[in-house]
């Protein structure tokens, strides 16, 4: 790693510390910064486990609200806020499919159309996501959560590794054996990308 990226990385772990130290005295204007932050990301991850729509942004929601409660109890253990937003998010989404204990099914009294799509690419499109969603279920859970926070949150190798607290290895295993499952459930060959 160059060492500006060192310096870098330095100066956003402070940052971050402060906004999330003036969060825990009652900041609001810092909750607003680390919502901004980190809403787009947390909302990406649930979306990918549990689907897209307002169920998603409920559960998202909820990451915040219990985020919001849970300030005081949170301790600096300098690893990325970030990082234990999505912890929240994962027990968010178990205890959501918990309480459920259903599939998921298409919500088909919701209008597909897009303005910028027509009707047979949206429902392609919709398709191809139940398509997907299904093959994720057949996964085992450490591979649907390795696969929703590389590819629905855009996490890097590292972080997604400091979030489950397992080396990169270990990530990149899982990643590999979880991408090499999905292509076999949706009958695609071709190479794993790691």
């Amino acid at each position: 790693m160059a060492r500006c990226d060192v310096y870098w990385e330095i100066a956003v772990h402070n940052d971050e510390e402060r906004l999330i130290r003036r969060f825990q005295a009652g900041d609001v204007s810092a909750f607003e910064q680390l919502y901004d932050r980190y809403a787009d990301r947390v909302y990406a991850y649930i979306a990918l486990r549990v689907g897209h729509g307002p169920l998603a942004e409920d559960l998202t929601a909820d990451v915040f609200l219990r985020a919001l409660e849970k300030r005081a109890s949170f301790r600096w253990r300098n690893k990325p806020y970030l990082a234990w937003l999505l912890r929240v998010a994962h027990n968010a989404v178990v205890d959501h499919w918990r309480r459920e204990r259903r599939a998921q099914t298409v919500p088909w009294d919701k209008p597909l159309r897009d303005k910028a799509e027509d009707l047979v690419s949206a429902l392609e499109k919709k398709l191809t996501l139940e398509r997907v969603r299904a093959a994720l279920t057949q996964l085992t859970a450490l591979q649907q959560q390795v696969i929703a926070l590389r590819f629905g949150s855009g996490l890097s190798i590292a972080e997604t590794a400091q979030v489950m607290s397992k080396s990169r290895g270990a990530v990149k295993n899982l990643q590999h054996k979880a991408l090499v499952a999905l292509r076999a459930q949706l009958g695609v060959s071709g190479e794993s990308g790691r």
